[in-house]
């Protein structure tokens, strides 16, 4: 009932708020397509009665006013370096004080690198994280072009994937140790509403979000921030979050992109100025020796419909990949225990019988309402399906994981600017996710001898899982004075958590859990001319839900000797400092950060799909990020440093990145018309586990270290007729392992075993991993029409 009453309050605020006027002027704010404020445009409006025009710039909140207009028509263009000419035409009364609303709808011709980078001083109510980082498109490389994976490379955030072949890649961050990259949100902005990407309790986990859906020609740039400081960003949101910015205007294309192992076909174009349409399909092997027989399509359509005062977006995004996967397999070989029981290494994979089938479909819909000149109201809602069926092996025979999940949600917001000392942000989000069958089944060892043969089935686990928040917040920002600047939120989370057990009935259950999450940045603001950086303190509290089963392979027990729940949700309080200044053309930013989660049961029992208590942890980053723009390109370095820690035992927490450097750079003019985008990204070497010490197995403090991951990455492209026709190469060069962790193989019963007597495990860890393949691709592009 509270939060019913809150929702038709939040509808029922905008319209009892009051509308003034100026006499004789014209008060607009210019936004770009996100709705985002766009400074520096240049302003020009002409009277119908005479050509004599008068200018203006926008202020750096993206506002103008003309003002001693005489009653007539008169047409209103804005212009910008990264953006189409937008034009409107209107009638001013006479003595009235009109607003008008000026969007870009889409972007401009490229012929220059389109920089995008968010400074201290852009942080707004929607966007309120000082250290946040935007990186258009046009400044990053596709990831994987032409083959499944993550759309685009983030620095600073490398990409792992604990499989190969189309199964789901993540963004890791230092200190980050999730199993498939829960806690880092990841979402697609739709209009102004931050649709998710995570997928909570899988059978095989905490979750996992899925970037394959998206065709890297739509994404117009990538958003990253700590998630924890702001009200906006919810579940998952416990380390780190992720937004995808999609394109409003596709021109005309084809692509085709191969390599001696694979070939993509990829088209795009707009039906309209405020519609585009792209597809995308995929065929080939990868560059394991484990050939992945791929077959994998992608849909993304997104429209724009402007009414009145109503600006009504609308995403759809459709897919299904399958492909054999090489999995994990160890980085180092055999130890001399497995291959003294009789493992062999077959090329890239322990199980060649391991693969993967995804398909999803996802709608969502925003309608930003605008009741002023300075206040709006944003309806939103989304719809989602997915299915997963994943045959996987990690040393105890093969395992299936499979689900089919309905994912519902809604939101309503409302935005107003009283001055520029308050601007209000209150508003609900609604999620529901229902995986149902999610099941965890396990099969036998791999045969050689009958190489397709699966083994006796045996039912593991089996449960239909909701998990549904309710989630008002509030927040309010602006000038505390003239060198400092605030912003103040609080978010409420109201979790419905149902586990029905389809296996063990008992260990069904149903709970609410109710978290409260203060967000608070201070931000000092000197002038250019003072030699001092600006400065941002800030505080958050963040969550994300854990797999709600019964966590029975832990070994722990209540007091009646019941298996020990898993803690429902896992918390984190966060603090962090922002330094950053700009020298002429150079951004400089320092990022200091600090973290503490509570009982976590993050790592997941390959072969139970349980959780294993790690207990609370600990996090301290520093990030350097060093950026210098030129007329005809960029360079960006990036440095990261983490510690991340289990707080009772003072242990390293396993699988977390410590050092993550990188040097990404773009040039436009080149020799003989080429252009060019590089990348070097450096992981050090990671401590995975413990208990890999052969001559003292029982020594859990030994740790097992993986190795560092290099990967080089470089696109070099030639246009012909004026741009109509492109044609480039891709290459990385690479050297590392992704999904580094450890594993302990069994050899009990395994069909066509051949050896001394086997042993049910051998007790010594090994560090495996998917080795990452080095390769090179071409692809060639037209552009049709003009």
């Amino acid at each position: 009932m509270i939060y019913r009453s809150l929702f038709i309050a939040l509808l029922i605020l905008p319209l009892a708020s009051s509308v003034w006027a100026a006499d004789g002027s014209v008060t607009a704010k210019l936004t770009d397509p996100q709705g985002k404020s766009v400074a520096g445009a240049k302003l020009r409006l002409v009277s119908g009665r005479d050509s004599n025009a008068v200018e203006s710039v926008t202020d750096p909140g993206g506002q103008f006013v003309f003002s001693s207009l005489a009653e007539g028509t008169y047409q209103l263009s804005a212009t910008a370096a990264e953006f189409a000419e937008v034009k409107k035409t209107f009638h001013l009364g006479n003595g009235e004080a009109l607003t008008v609303d000026l969007q870009f709808s889409r972007l401009g011709p490229r012929t220059d690198t389109v920089t995008v980078t968010a400074d201290v001083k852009d942080i707004d109510v929607q966007s309120p994280d000082p250290a946040e980082k935007v990186f258009a498109s046009e400044d990053l490389l596709d990831a994987n072009p032409g083959r499944p994976g993550a759309p685009i490379s983030i620095p600073g955030y490398p990409i792992e994937t604990a499989s190969s072949g189309i199964k789901a890649p993540q963004y890791f961050a230092p200190g980050v140790a999730g199993d498939h990259g829960e806690p880092i949100a990841q979402y697609v902005q739709v209009g102004a509403y931050l649709v998710p990407n995570n997928l909570s309790a899988n059978a095989h986990g905490n979750g996992y979000t899925d970037p394959n859906i998206y065709i890297a020609n739509v994404i117009e740039s990538v958003q990253v921030d700590g998630g924890a400081f702001n009200v906006r960003e919810g579940n998952h949101a416990l380390n780190l979050a992720t937004t995808y910015a999609l394109r409003s205007h596709l021109d005309p294309f084809i692509t085709l992109t191969g390599d001696q192992r694979d070939i993509t076909g990829t088209a795009g174009l707009s039906p309209s100025d405020h519609s585009w349409i792209a597809i995308e399909g995929s065929f080939g092997n990868g560059f394991l020796d484990r050939l992945e027989h791929r077959k994998q399509f992608k849909f993304n359509g997104g429209q724009v419909f402007h009414a009145r005062n109503h600006t009504l977006t609308l995403f759809g995004s459709g897919y299904y990949g399958f492909s054999y996967v090489a999995g994990l397999s160890p980085i180092y070989g055999f130890n001399s225990v497995d291959a003294t029981d009789g493992w062999k290494q077959y090329p890239d994979t322990i199980d060649p019988r391991q693969k993967d089938q995804t398909h999803t479909a996802l709608i969502a819909a925003n309608d930003v309402w605008k009741l002023g000149e300075n206040q709006e109201l944003q309806l939103c809602g989304f719809f989602r399906t997915y299915n997963l069926s994943l045959y996987s092996d990690f040393g105890d025979g093969l395992i299936r994981q499979s689900e089919f999940r309905t994912v519902t949600g809604g939101s309503a917001a409302y935005k107003k600017t009283f001055s520029k000392k308050f601007t209000l942000l209150a508003g609900t989000d609604y999620e529901r996710e229902a995986p149902r069958r999610d099941d965890l089944d396990h099969y036998d060892f791999y045969n050689p001898a009958n190489p397709y043969y699966y083994g006796p089935f045996t039912k593991v686990d089996g449960n239909n899982v909701t998990i549904a928040p309710v989630s008002p917040y509030i927040a309010g920002e602006g000038e505390l004075s003239r060198y400092f600047h605030y912003y103040l939120g609080w978010r409420h989370d109201e979790i419905s958590i149902n586990n029905q057990d389809l296996v063990t009935p008992a260990n069904s259950f149903h709970t609410l859990v109710g978290l409260n999450s203060p967000k608070a940045t201070i931000t000092f603001l000197p002038k250019e001319s003072w030699y001092v950086p600006e400065v941002a303190l800030s505080f958050g509290k963040s969550f994300f839900t854990e797999d709600p089963r019964t966590g029975s392979a832990t070994g722990q027990q209540t007091a009646t000797g019941a298996p020990a729940a898993v803690d429902p949700v896992e918390t984190a309080r966060s603090y962090q400092l922002v330094a950053s200044k700009r020298f002429h053309n150079t951004d400089l930013k320092l990022t200091l950060g600090h973290e503490t989660q509570t009982a976590e049961y993050g790592k997941i029992d390959p072969d139970t799909g349980l959780q294993f208590d790690l207990g609370p942890g600990r996090i301290r980053y520093m990030a350097v990020t060093l950026r210098q723009s030129f007329s005809f390109g960029s360079l960006q370095a990036t440095f990261e440093q983490a510690d991340a820690r289990d707080l009772e035992s003072g242990q390293v927490t396993p699988e977390a990145p410590r050092l993550i450097g990188d040097l990404s750079w773009t040039y436009q003019k080149l020799p003989f018309h080429l252009q060019a985008k590089g990348e070097f990204e450096y992981v050090g070497r990671k401590v995975v586990g413990n208990g890999c010490n052969e001559s003292n197995p029982g020594d859990l403090n030994s740790y097992c270290l993986g190795v560092p991951n290099k990967e080089f990455r470089l696109a070099v492209a030639r246009p012909f007729l004026n741009g109509k026709i492109n044609v480039g190469v891709n290459m990385m060069i690479a050297r590392g392992y992704t999904g580094q962790t450890v594993e302990n193989f069994a050899t009990d019963n395994r069909p066509g075993y051949v050896g001394p007597l086997p042993v049910p495990e051998n007790p010594i860890a090994e560090v495996a991993g998917v080795r990452i393949p080095s390769y090179a691709s071409v692809d060639f592009t037209y552009k049709f029409g003009r």
